[in-house]
């Protein structure tokens, strides 16, 4: 929108010149070009001269005819430009497509601008309007584009390797049961709790398997007496089986990981 004294100069403009150019609308009604000049013509009591745009794209159109406005930067045509774009690549209409070349052609818009309205558009598009509207520089936008998209890019390769790590966890990720974050807070408590685990067992196993060891030809278990079992520990046939499958079991996996 113009400011105020822009706004009035118009007004009195049309009063004393007439309304040159109509206000376009499409026809569902919907203002697709001329703010400024119905904003005038309330300002001065005149009843506005109105045209129906009979294209077969709206959208292109309001899109077009703001792009050919002198005041407008590079940035923002770059973005109108790519706004059109992303309208063809929905609705897949032809024109739309031509008007945005156009576009991009008539205001010398270079790739870059082009290729920075296009990450603007797919990664912060709160910021599109804002843009083409002059609230904020292209640059700007790019900026908070950028760091959203890396975001997104970082989150995707935290998934991906949470993925690798823990499969259920990542699912509870995708369904929203769990952030990213508190997912890779469980797997790490997860991780802490299976070191722990290691821990005891690994020192349990060291109290226990080499006392056995040094048992062997020392006539030990000839020695076995019911009468000084310590309370808990009594051994039978069943115990000693299970000790025997456990060290099987042991020696397995010592094999398996090339530690024996």
């Amino acid at each position: 929108m113009l400011d105020e004294d822009e706004l009035q100069a118009l007004a009195e403009d049309i009063r004393q010149l007439g309304q040159l150019q109509p206000i376009v609308l499409d026809s569902a009604g919907r203002l697709l070009d001329g703010r400024n000049r119905l904003k005038a013509c309330e300002l001065i009591g005149i009843e506005p001269v109105f045209a129906t745009y009979d294209g077969d794209d709206p959208d292109a159109y309001a899109l077009s005819v703001n792009a050919r406005r002198r005041n407008l930067t590079k940035g923002q045509l770059a973005m109108i430009a790519a706004k059109a774009l992303s309208i063809t690549e929905r609705s897949h209409r032809s024109g739309a497509e031509q008007s945005a070349r156009s576009v991009s052609e008539q205001a010398g818009v270079s790739l870059g601008r082009i290729g920075q309205a296009n990450t603007v558009l797919r990664h912060a598009p709160d910021l599109v309007d804002p843009v083409i509207n002059g609230a904020i520089s292209i640059d700007e936008a790019y900026k908070t584009a950028r760091e959203t998209k890396n975001q997104a890019e970082s989150a995707d390769s935290q998934l991906a390797r949470l993925r690798a790590e823990d499969q259920e966890l990542a699912d509870r990720v995708v369904e929203g049961e769990l952030t990213l974050a508190g997912a890779w807070a469980e797997r790490k408590a997860r991780a802490e709790e299976e070191v722990r685990q290691r821990k005891v067992a690994t020192q349990f196993l060291c109290e226990v398997v080499p006392p056995l060891a040094q048992a062997r030809g020392t006539n030990t278990a000839g020695k076995f007496d019911p009468e000084f079992v310590l309370p808990g520990r009594s051994i039978t046939q069943e115990v000693i089986e299970n000790a025997m499958t456990a060290l099987t079991e042991m020696a397995a996996t010592l094999r398996e990981r090339d530690l024996a």
